[in-house]
């Protein structure tokens, strides 16, 4: 299915590793040239070389702190023109009320719910003046989850979603759509740590990390490559139609939990 993303230019935040370097890979495989942010500028600059040499097009790596509003400033300034915006830029502490202190919580929500709102006031002004965008906002299924040993990540994505139905349901009178994705459990190298640490705890034994899965209705986590192409699929005109909208992408593991 050509998704008529070929000569494109995307914006991918929180793209060096894990869901990121993924959704970054879709996109240039689709033929989008891109502008990919992270903190880490060794491993930024490695993976824009790769994708580039890999798949032809142009790769611009640009190391920011996006929990910084001054760095998010100046990578505004130098993408305001794309043609997307994927926020996906994340790190938000696990822990409860008590455990989760207010630097932490803050500095978490720097990142991840006033990093997503700065940036695309940034670059939204830009593609309602060209009648024409998408924003894709990366969150997860912890909004519809509450989980009192996540607390600042439940409400920091419960927000985000909200945030994406408040200007999806106004953007396309300006030719602009506005999504979201919600993954679960996603075999990412930030999961993986966690999920080895609670193997470890309860199991003895972290290289059993699979077996924590085996409760969920599909018996595993999603890979990477899952959520990405949902998000790739979202931010193309094969998705012109959809805007204010979430998909949940947890192997029926919300519904589940509801069900019973």
């Amino acid at each position: 299915m050509d998704l008529g993303l070929k000569g494109k230019t995307a914006l991918v935040t929180g793209a060096s590793r894990g869901i990121g370097f993924a959704i970054s890979q879709s996109l240039a495989a689709e033929g989008c040239n891109l502008h990919i942010v992270a903190r880490d500028e060794i491993l930024l600059k490695q993976q824009a070389e790769i994708l580039s040499r890999k798949f032809g097009v142009d790769v611009a790596p640009h190391a920011h702190d996006l929990s910084v509003f001054e760095e998010i400033e100046k990578i505004g300034a130098k993408c305001s023109h794309v043609d997307i915006l994927i926020n996906n830029a994340g790190d938000i502490p696990n822990g409860n009320l008590l455990s989760v202190d207010r630097m932490a919580w803050r500095k978490g929500w720097d990142l991840k719910v006033y990093g997503y709102v700065d940036l695309t006031r940034l670059v939204y002004p830009g593609m309602c003046q060209r009648g024409s965008g998408a924003i894709i906002n990366v969150i997860g299924a912890a909004a519809f989850n509450p989980n009192a040993e996540y607390i600042a990540g439940c409400m920091a994505n419960i927000a985000l979603n909200m945030f994406t139905q408040c200007l999806g349901g106004e953007s396309m009178r300006h030719g602009v759509r506005v999504a979201a994705v919600h993954p679960g459990p996603t075999i990412s190298d930030r999961h993986l740590a966690h999920v080895k640490e609670r193997a470890k705890k309860l199991l003895g034994d972290e290289n059993r990390w699979a077996e924590l899965h085996e409760k969920f209705p599909a018996k595993r986590a999603a890979t990477v490559s899952e959520i990405a192409d949902m998000v790739v699929f979202l931010a193309s005109e094969r998705s012109s139609y959809v805007s204010g909208a979430s998909i949940t992408i947890d192997g029926g593991r919300t519904v589940s939990r509801s069900a019973s």
